[in-house]
């Protein structure tokens, strides 16, 4: 019964532990293996060993073991070396060699190994603080990372991914080398890739989650995920909701809300439906401790949508917000701000201070109420000088009005409906009743996604859909030529690029109708040499980065890398909450029933028409401060750059005094205003 019990402990111990048993039975075997080479050696060799005893025998077993070089020493040593004792001598050696150097050598790497694998997938704790912490992995998150490059500081980066962090690991390695050969840029992050659940406290506690500074809920990705059999089930599941993006947030939530969690976390989630959306508002309700664990939900489809629209309108502002949105170049910073305050007179004093930054607004948000700056760095906003200004006479347009705009979208993705959003909110804003459409729409798509939005019906200002698949090149390029005949103006050309299509396909069908646009223009100004080619606007959005060169020489005016725009804004939240609602505030515009415009937007606004009269040459300080003087109180307007007649935009950030500008009425400017 006893010897039962024996052995199943022993098999017991076996399953439980099997590399620690490993272990024992190595040191065990090779103990016996010692004791029988000694009694053997003390066997043959009697008399020699018979002063010095069994454990001359021993040390000389242990001897041979670890140096087989030793054998012809202990045969010396001995005295009496038959043909015996050599031959055991030699076989002590050989099975020595077997049972203890190549077992030990054999557990001493399978531990190494073990210890790596261990570290990879998530079964070792990481002991940091401070860090951020990215849970899932997307089409967008190696922009995140991509972006965190810019900060100029020592960051620590944690990756946990359901699997395959290999794939991972590779993505980032090209992203961030490709980053680093063309703009020279210092790699200080460190960057930790780590297999497990997302929504698994033991995987989340492994990671220092309580101590992380930031923590990116990233939505689940098709993209590479299923195979393609399987593709159209997965991909229909996530436009219904994102279950893990839920599972993940609440495990996450219950951790950083607690007392032992660091103070002042921020939590980034990504949303790409309604119902994921509403479920998050919930947990944010039930979960959300101000000062503890902030939460902030991202809308991806909603902010691309108000994006896209907004290029459509305005092209310009394509490479405005691909700046601001970044950690290099013009960004947007902020500082506490008293609840009560005189816009006016604030800016005003702000003004006569400071020439290295621009003061935009001041607004309540979710940590308090904050002044927002467009400035190089951050120490910009806090620069105080005394300076003398020579006025510049400036004359602004009471009654502007935004021009009415032909556009023609081609192509679907996931993001129409937010698209159509956006064209909506910008009509409720700048139409004026009894008076033209301000916007005309020309859609071209394939006719099941046109079936899906039910022919744009609903959308008064759509005046012609046509349907045409991908390779109807004749279809398509007469129903641009026949639209941008008929229409008096200029005309923008969005092209959407399916984030439904599998990867292999992805930005294809982009191309292809940037190649078509670009062959319409090509034989436009070969019939007519006197042809405007800046009266079409080309906006194409592509999904992934790496085809940015291709699209780009096929001289697009506007190169939408739509996924990189959420991965910046991503990146800057998680550092700033508050740009959060700053960023959502100048995306909206008011509602049609606002009895006064209250929402800032940015604006392209051409100088012909917004101002009555064209200043003399200037600084940027000087045009900065009399624009605003000179706009209205109702409607006080910022200049925060301009784009000149060739389409090159500066932004004025730096010295304000060392930038100097001519205008001409064939430029714009980029104005920050309620309208």
């Amino acid at each position: 019964m006893k010897v039962k019990k024996i052995k199943e402990y022993i098999n017991t111990y076996v399953a439980k532990r099997p590399s620690r048993a490993i272990l024992f039975g190595i040191l065990l075997l090779n103990v016996l293996w010692f004791i029988i080479s000694a009694v053997v050696i003390s066997c043959l060799a009697p008399d020699s060993l018979h002063e010095s005893g069994f454990w001359q025998s021993v040390f000389y077993t242990i001897s041979m073991v670890l140096d087989a070089g030793c054998v012809s020493y202990v045969i010396t040593d001995i005295g009496e070396a038959s043909v015996g004792l050599i031959i055991a001598c030699i076989i002590i050696v050989i099975v020595g060699m077997i049972t203890f150097t190549g077992a030990v050598i054999g557990y001493v790497t399978n531990t190494i190994s073990s210890f790596i694998e261990n570290s990879k997938s998530g079964n070792r704790p990481l002991k940091i603080s401070e860090h951020t912490v990215i849970l899932n992995w997307n089409s967008r998150a190696s922009e995140i990372i991509n972006d965190l490059l810019y900060e100029g500081k020592r960051e620590t980066i944690v990756i946990l991914v359901n699997g395959d962090a290999e794939h991972v690991e590779r993505e980032i390695s090209d992203r961030i080398a490709d980053t680093i050969r063309r703009e020279k840029v210092k790699n200080r992050l460190t960057i930790i890739v780590r297999e497990g659940d997302t929504f698994s406290s033991k995987a989340l506690d492994d990671i220092s989650i309580l101590s992380a500074r930031s923590i990116i809920i990233l939505s689940s990705d098709v993209q590479n995920s299923v195979c393609k059999y399987d593709y159209s089930e997965r991909r229909e599941q996530l436009e219904h909701g994102n279950s893990n993006t839920i599972k993940t947030l609440v495990q996450v939530t219950e951790l950083t809300s607690s007392e032992k969690s660091a103070n002042d976390q921020t939590i980034v989630v990504e949303i790409e439906d309604k119902w994921t959306g509403d479920l998050v508002d919930k947990i944010i309700y039930h979960k959300e401790k101000l000062g503890k664990c902030n939460i902030i939900p991202v809308p991806v489809n909603k902010i691309l949508g108000q994006i896209l629209s907004q290029f459509s309108i305005m092209p310009e502002l394509n490479t405005v917000y691909s700046e601001l949105f970044s950690n290099k170049g013009a960004e947007c910073y902020s500082r506490p701000h008293s609840e009560k305050w005189d816009e006016i007179g604030e800016t005003s004093h702000y003004l006569e201070n400071n020439c290295h930054a621009i003061p935009l607004t001041t607004m309540e948000t979710k940590t308090g109420f904050e002044s927002f700056y467009i400035a190089e760095q951050d120490s910009d906003i806090d620069k105080k000088e005394s300076f003398d200004l020579e006025p510049v006479d400036v004359e602004v347009n009471p009654d502007y009005w935004m021009a009415p705009t032909n556009i023609i979208i081609i192509g679907h993705n996931s993001k129409s409906e937010d698209i159509m959003n956006g064209f909506n909110a910008f009509r409720a804003e700048w139409n004026r009743f009894g008076e033209k459409e301000i916007i005309d729409i020309l859609i071209i798509d394939d006719k099941k996604s046109i079936e899906k939005h039910n022919y744009y019906r609903n959308y008064t200002y759509v005046s012609s859909v046509v349907e045409a698949e991908v390779y109807e090149y004749d279809r398509i390029t007469d129903a641009i030529n026949q639209y941008v005949d008929s229409h008096d103006g200029d005309t923008s050309i969005l092209i959407l690029s399916d984030d439904n299509a599998p990867s292999e396909d992805i930005d294809s069908n982009a191309l292809t109708y940037l190649i078509y646009v670009q062959d319409i223009i090509s034989e436009r100004l070969q019939k007519n040499p006197d042809f405007d080619t800046n009266s079409i606007d080309v906006i194409v959005e592509i999904l992934n980065p790496k085809n940015y060169d291709v699209v780009h020489d096929f001289s697009a005016n506007n190169v939408v890398i739509s996924n990189r725009y959420i991965s910046k804004m991503v990146t800057q939240i998680s550092e700033k909450v508050s740009l959060y609602e700053y960023y959502c505030d100048i995306l909206t515009y008011d509602e049609s029933d606002a009895d006064v415009y209250e929402s800032k937007e940015l604006y392209i606004k051409p100088v012909r028409t917004f101002l009555r009269k064209l200043p003399p040459r200037c600084t940027a300080k000087q045009l900065i401060r009399a624009v605003y003087k000179a706009s209205p109180d109702s409607n006080k307007a910022m200049v925060i750059g301009y784009v000149n007649s060739s389409g090159e935009t500066r932004l004025f950030v730096g010295n304000q005094q060392d930038i100097e500008i001519e205008l001409t009425e064939k430029d714009k400017l980029i104005i920050y205003s309620r309208h």
